[in-house]
């Protein structure tokens, strides 16, 4: 039966978990990856193939969405879900890393975020209740609370400075969410951890946002230029930290290794750009690590992209078309890239949640680990 929202864990192997969200668009997987749909596309994909690559759930950009084509416009036409044909659950992110990202573009107060259009420099306000609204006309299924993402490099004070004044936007975004009404009544808010690489920080935003209360819990402030080793150390006790019967959602994650290590930590949420950018830009993942589908020696390679793949582009296409078509600079390269990376992040999350039902997660991620962190395929 149909849900607002509700998380089953169905199997735990170490501090991996393997459940199901269920919504009333219906049912996400986990561990689950989202594909990043920007502007609501996910770039050189059409809705209804980033399906069958088996993606349950994707993700929208709150400030590219209220920029263009509007937030008012979208609703307009029908919610976000009509405008761009997809008919499963939408995560939306805030807009809050967008805006913070605009160093010379914007104002921080308490209030919120002033800032100057990237597109035509037009002024605009981004507050907690202005996000809550924006992504309730977009018709959002999973919100984001309103937070502020500081560098991990900065000095402690102005990390937990910024940390409290999260938590207080965390506070004002759940009040802004509960005023939303019916849509309220239909979608789910998730709050956002901060923290940095601090421990005691992290543990005390945990702690406040638990008081509140959200349906789920992202771990925010990470992959933002700390490194693999800086995340995965903060990652040993962040999870942990969280609500252990909530889903937790690591923002912005990552390559294929970053994803392993992740819920060997007990993450069950994944989003990034990476399968959709590296495959317009002639890079593909596999099984036995990154592919330059550029590099001269594929130019006649009459073999598929990864062998053993379940993707079209891997069941129809040769290595030496793909290299042609990147070289020539063809869209149809960057369609053909996308689609199978976006398939690949599929089987690994797949290939996860199998291995956590079946008791054998610490063979798989040093199996994976092992074949995919061989020295790379120039």
């Amino acid at each position: 039966m149909s849900t607002r929202f509700d998380f089953d864990i169905h199997a735990r192997d170490g501090k991996a978990r393997m459940g199901t969200i269920r919504m009333l668009r219906g049912d996400i997987r986990t561990p689950a990856f989202m594909p990043v749909g920007t502007a609501a596309t996910v770039k050189a994909m059409k809705p209804e193939t980033v399906r069958k690559t088996g993606a349950d759930i994707i993700l929208g950009n709150t400030y590219h969405l209220m920029l263009r084509p509007g937030a008012e416009r979208v609703a307009k036409l029908g919610g976000l879900h009509k405008f761009m044909n997809w008919h499963r659950p939408i995560l939306t992110d805030s807009g809050g890393y967008q805006v913070m990202s605009l160093s010379d573009l914007r104002k921080l107060t308490e209030n919120g975020v002033e800032f100057r259009s990237h597109i035509d420099g037009s002024k605009h306000m981004l507050t907690p209740e202005r996000s809550m609204e924006i992504q309730r006309l977009l018709g959002s299924d999973i919100v984001m609370a309103f937070d502020e993402c500081p560098r991990a490099d900065r000095p402690r004070d102005e990390i937990a400075a910024s940390m409290e004044m999260s938590m207080r936007w965390a506070k004002r975004s759940r009040d802004g969410f509960d005023a939303g009404g019916e849509h309220a009544e239909r979608s789910a808010l998730f709050g956002i951890q901060q923290g940095a690489l601090d421990e005691e920080l992290r543990k005390i935003s945990a702690e406040k946002l638990t008081e509140i209360g959200f349906d789920g819990y992202a771990i925010g402030g990470l992959a933002v230029g700390e490194g693999q080793e800086a995340m995965f150390a903060t990652l040993d006790f962040a999870p942990g930290q969280l609500p252990e019967n909530r889903p937790r959602y690591l923002m912005g994650v990552g390559k294929p290794d970053d994803l392993v290590g992740a819920v060997e930590r007990g993450v069950d949420m994944f989003d990034c750009v990476l399968p959709s950018r590296s495959g317009r830009n002639g890079q593909a993942f596999t099984w036995n690590g990154p592919v330059n589908i550029r590099n001269a020696r594929h130019a006649e390679d009459t073999g598929p992209l990864d062998e053993g793949c379940p993707c079209d582009t891997c069941g129809t296409y040769s290595r030496a078309y793909l290299h042609h078509l990147n070289k020539a600079g063809e869209i149809l390269g960057a369609m053909l890239m996308t689609e199978h990376n976006i398939a690949f992040y599929q089987q690994l999350m797949q290939a996860m949640r199998d291995a956590i039902g079946e008791g054998r997660f610490a063979t798989f991620a040093a199996d994976f680990r092992r074949d995919y962190l061989g020295e790379a395929q120039a």
